[in-house]
């Protein structure tokens, strides 16, 4: 005898990326740099300009950059001018340069915030964290590309990480240099974070348009 069973067909998931833009987010362009910081400027937004700086400056995932202390940038009321960090992925230390005008937003942001040595750079707002967390961290780099007109979806936290290494590679074609400031082990992958053959390959179309 022959017996069938009713299975029901298997649920159709919907893929999670549907519709949504995927891969590497794209640096800002040194314009939209600036169309930001005078924004934060206008508004007196201390924190905000503090951490935009900052975040440019540092090349540092929002993990690492989140979790900073007053001490990791500072020694007493004086904004260093270099600082070092260990990578919380890679336990690795990395260096970075805090140039003049972040030094100037970090100055003016831990003196209104009344923050000590030992106080996060950029503590949360919300009772039950000490310090902003990565999500929040996402949701103001997506106000800050949003207020400018930049479709959201195609920026993110790794934007700030990449914005001055790109910057720097296509001033300087040094590979081996941003490497070391991104804090990779290896140079393969400085080559995918940058994305620079898509990118080569794209700017030598607009250079050839008529």
């Amino acid at each position: 005898m022959n017996t069938t069973t009713n299975t029901p067909p298997a649920a159709t998931r919907e893929p999670w990326n549907r519709g949504k833009l995927v891969g590497q987010k794209a640096p800002l362009k040194l314009k939209e740099i600036w169309a930001i910081r005078v924004r934060l400027q206008l508004s007196e937004n201390l924190r905000d300009l503090a951490l935009f700086d900052l975040a440019i400056d540092s090349k540092l995932r929002g993990c690492d950059l989140v979790k900073l202390r007053v001490r990791d940038v500072a020694h007493g009321e004086q904004v260093a001018s270099r600082a070092m960090v260990m990578q919380q992925k890679t336990q690795r230390p990395v260096q970075f340069e805090i140039t003049e005008q972040t030094r100037g937003a970090l100055k003016n942001w831990i003196g209104a915030a009344k923050l000590r040595s030992e106080s996060f750079l950029f503590p949360s707002r919300l009772h039950k964290s000490e310090h902003l967390s990565t999500r929040q961290y996402g949701r103001i780099v997506n106000g800050w590309v949003t207020s400018i007109g930049l479709d959201p979806s195609a920026y993110g936290t790794h934007s700030m990480r990449r914005t001055k290494a790109s910057l720097i590679y296509r001033r300087t074609g040094n590979l081996r240099a941003v490497q070391l400031l991104l804090g990779h082990t290896k140079i393969e992958s400085t080559v995918r974070y940058l994305g620079i053959e898509v990118d080569d390959a794209l700017e030598m179309a607009e250079r050839t348009e008529v």
